[in-house]
């Protein structure tokens, strides 16, 4: 898929083979969309990727004296999700990247590669062009801070140039008198992609409206404010008449499509129904309900050491992949231009690691890199080089099998058995997340898993056996 893959460790780096290599090069962090593009041939002529997951500092976020806050281009949806200062400060945010894919899509796709692929139905776009959020764009000729609102030409189309890097997304907190949230509609409760979805702020004194924004996604070629309806709410008390209305006005904003998900008429009267139903929540105080206060992350034990977790290597093309599968040393003289799912199966035979969709839905390929669940089918091969993997292989003391498999075999947790390598990675990294999760809490742990042949009940079920047995 590429013929050179580089681990940078400095913008410097980044920008400078950028300015190079230009349109045949791509950055990569989560690649969760890259990846799938880059084997269905939607990016051709690209030849190089630029790894900067060794960046340090750019996994940050960071409020300043100005009350504005900084989020790093390495930022996950994860660490959004469990940023106390994201959910106190940008609620709207926090929402909407816990409405993304799973828990391991989630754990490496980050909110400025969300940004930069410009999809409609993206959800993070949405809150940030609420929040009136900017983005820092560099290269070797300059650097300049562009306006979300500004940074969009169309579906999957920004304003980048080919040389630019995102390093920082930066937008004001939410001040003591705005209160937001984030709705999305979609097919499924997880592992959907929104149909409709709207971030609502409203700057309010007591029972009126100040100020308000509200925005739409997944109804127009690019994310737009529901300008009337803004322009309506402001000085109005937040009634039933008005919220109404607003809802009416929002909807007359939406310019949706047809398509195989939904009619074009469906999805404007959906950004009808969610609007009242945001604005309602807002007005009523419990625009948060429904938000876990610890949402499962499936990032271990280690969520706050991420800039700890990877070994940092002088910036260099990777030709030989060295990496530690379940504490052992391996050194890859192939395999280059593969994901790590298949670098794990062909070069390094460990077969228990399935490929299911190849495509980040089915959880299948389910593995912990660096300690965190992810999905290996989305991770370029060379990403390993330095780093720490455990597949289901590694997860038995020798003899001694991991609770979650004693349980998944005690209860019958199983049929054809495919998915179960994925679901038993999981579960473990929950169960070391936390010792005695809820049934909610397992089935947020697992939303990332699919099984064609089970309901599913066997397999929560072993979960919570498991969760009651010491390792």
């Amino acid at each position: 898929m590429w013929h050179e893959y580089t681990n940078a460790t400095s913008v410097d780096d980044v920008i400078k083979i950028l300015g190079e290599k230009k349109e045949r090069a791509r950055i990569v962090a989560g690649g969760t969309d890259l990846i799938l593009e880059l084997e269905r041939g939607v990016r051709k002529g690209i030849d190089t990727l630029i790894d900067v997951t060794r960046i340090p500092k750019l996994d940050q976020i960071t409020i300043d004296e100005d009350d504005i806050i900084h989020i790093g281009a390495l930022v996950t949806h994860n660490d959004c999700v469990a940023s106390k200062l994201i959910r106190t400060r940008a609620y709207p945010l926090a929402r909407a990247a816990w409405e993304v894919g799973a828990p391991q899509i989630r754990n490496r796709g980050t909110v400025a590669g969300n940004l930069i692929t410009a999809s409609p139905a993206n959800d993070t776009i949405t809150p940030l062009m609420a929040l009136g959020a900017s983005v820092t764009l560099v290269s070797t000729r300059r650097e300049r801070i562009v306006p979300l609102s500004e940074f969009y030409t169309g579906v999957r189309k920004n304003v980048m140039q080919a040389d630019e890097m995102l390093v920082e997304i930066s937008f004001p907190a939410l001040t003591e008198t705005q209160r937001g949230t984030f709705i999305k509609l979609a097919l499924r409760r997880a592992q959907a992609i929104s149909l409709v979805n709207a971030a609502i702020i409203l700057n309010l004194k007591a029972d009126t409206v100040k100020s308000a924004s509200i925005t739409l996604g997944a109804v127009t070629p690019i994310i737009i404010h529901a300008v009337e309806a803004e322009k309506f709410l402001a000085r109005k008390k937040l009634n039933e008449k008005n919220i109404a209305h607003a809802a009416d006005l929002a909807m007359q904003a939406a310019r949706p499509i047809d398509d195989v998900r939904g009619s074009a008429a469906y999805r404007r009267e959906m950004v009808r129904v969610i609007t009242k139903r945001g604005l309602t929540a807002i007005r009523d105080g419990n625009e948060q309900d429904g938000m876990p206060k610890k949402p499962i992350l499936l990032s271990g034990k280690k969520t706050a050491d991420r800039g700890q977790q990877t070994v940092h290597h002088p910036s260099s093309i990777v030709n030989v992949i060295e990496t530690t599968i379940n504490g052992k040393n391996y050194t890859f003289n192939s395999g280059h231009n593969k994901t790590l799912l298949r670098l794990l199966r062909e070069e390094g035979m460990l077969t228990g690691t399935k490929e299911g969709c190849a495509e980040g839905e089915c959880g299948a390929c389910t593995i912990f890199l660096d300690s965190k669940a992810v999905m290996a089918c989305l991770v370029p091969a060379p990403r390993a080089h330095g780093a720490e993997i455990i597949t289901v292989e590694g997860l038995s003391n020798g003899k001694k099998l991991h609770p979650v498999q004693d349980a998944f075999i005690e209860h019958g947790a199983v049929q054809c058995g495919y998915c179960t390598p994925g679901f038993i990675m999981s579960a473990a990294k929950l169960l070391e997340e936390k010792s005695n999760p809820t049934h909610n809490e397992i089935e947020q742990a697992i939303t990332g898993n699919l099984c064609r042949c089970t309901g599913y009940y066997k397999i929560v079920k072993a979960i919570e056996t498991a969760s009651k047995i010491k390792a």
